[in-house]
């Protein structure tokens, strides 16, 4: 957060003799000062979590303060908590870019005051918009790490690192959120709460973060994930929860080396949109075999790793067999922790391995050939799409 912002509720509580909080457009909190005086659950929720709640929001709004253009007072609602306030709409250039909130349930506050709060507000307003404005410029400067052109991943890196954001030689990951069903229209994320060094492009049903890192440990990387994901959250439906990953790439050295991260991000969140028991986010170390996407186009992967056996399981066989096949597999071709996994009788898993090794044709017996279904079986879900059931 600016420190300009501080000042601003600062000038603004000294006019009104009010402690003042300042939220975006989103009710998402960016500032506030001390409330030694009144204080409702609304404001106090604000400040312990950082937003308000969507009936909260619901309510504020139904008083037409997105758009009004002067000081708006708003009533009292026990039910929700609320208490009477004053609310300082703060725009600039006909933009909305949030809200000053002044607490004044006796009506306090002077309205001859009100006129040089508005001038305050306005100020408050061009920040937020510069905010804003550079937010997007950088998005379009993320944009252009992501080009196969190195000349034009040097001249954004360059950039980047003028601005002061993220300098040349820290390293670097990307973290990309994507969304697994498709939504009509994009999903804006609000990003105000994010850290200023954190550079975001949103793109349909998906965002790419850029943050740089302290060293090459991915756990603030994990955080951010999670931090990103409640954001995203915030504007969908909460059922949407589980269709919401997080790919996580490998730290480079350098911002000119970023479009390497988020080729691995990317494929990560691949994994976990096709395997989801991976979910919600995981980082392309650690994905293990999955990685073996990386090494080329799927089509060559898949005609290496799914030859004529396994694509005959995964044609042939149901869903139940390429379950018992990759359960077996996993569980060190132990029958009996197969059958307490599939909660089966082993007689069951004697069965269908049975039926695996006839659709198949595979020796069930030999390591090469048991090396070649669990390869398959693994990856298969992202391969192929008759093995998304798995």
């Amino acid at each position: 957060m600016r420190p300009e912002l501080l000042d601003v509720i600062d000038d603004i509580s000294r006019l009104l003799d009010h402690p003042v909080t300042l939220e975006d457009r989103d009710f998402n909190l960016v500032a506030f000062n001390s409330h030694e005086s009144q204080i409702d659950d609304v404001r106090q929720r604000s400040i312990l979590e950082r937003k308000s709640t969507t009936e909260v929001r619901r309510w504020f709004e139904g008083f037409g303060i997105a758009t009004a253009t002067s000081p708006v007072r708003t009533p009292s609602s026990p039910e929700l908590g609320v208490l009477g306030r004053l609310c300082l709409p703060v725009r600039w250039n006909d933009v909305t870019y949030g809200y000053l909130w002044a607490i004044d349930e006796s009506r306090e506050i002077d309205d001859a005051a009100l006129p040089a709060a508005m001038v305050i507000a306005e100020r408050a307003g061009a920040l937020m918009a510069q905010q804003a404005r550079t937010r997007e410029d950088l998005g379009f400067r993320l944009r252009d790490l992501l080009s196969s052109d190195v000349d034009t991943a040097e001249q954004a890196a360059d950039e980047i690192a003028a601005r002061r954001i993220i300098g040349r030689g820290v390293p670097v990951t990307a973290i990309e959120l994507r969304l697994v069903r498709q939504t009509a229209a994009p999903v804006p994320m609000n990003l105000w709460t994010l850290p200023r060094s954190v550079i975001a492009w949103t793109g349909a049903n998906h965002t790419t973060l850029l943050m740089p890192l302290p060293g090459h440990d991915l756990t603030p990387a994990y955080d951010l994930a999670q931090r990103a994901r409640e954001l995203y959250l915030e504007r969908l439906d909460p059922d949407a929860e589980t269709d919401l990953v997080a790919g996580i790439g490998a730290p480079r050295d350098d911002l000119a080396q970023f479009r390497d991260s988020w080729r691995q991000a990317r494929l990560a969140a691949r994994v976990l949109e096709s395997v989801p028991e991976r979910r919600p986010a995981a980082a392309w170390p650690d994905l293990g075999i999955y990685r073996l996407l990386g090494c080329g186009p799927d089509s060559v992967l898949a005609d290496a790793v799914l030859d004529a056996p396994v694509r005959r399981l995964l044609e042939q066989g149901d869903a139940e067999l390429r379950r018992t096949a990759l359960t077996y597999l996993q569980h060190g071709n132990n029958v009996q922790k197969t059958a307490a996994a599939l909660n089966v009788h082993r007689q069951t898993v004697y069965y269908r391995l049975e039926r695996i090794a006839s659709i198949s044709g595979l020796d069930l017996t030999r390591g090469e050939d048991l090396l070649r279904l669990h390869l398959a079986l693994t990856l298969a879900p992202v391969l192929h799409p008759r093995a998304q059931t798995i």
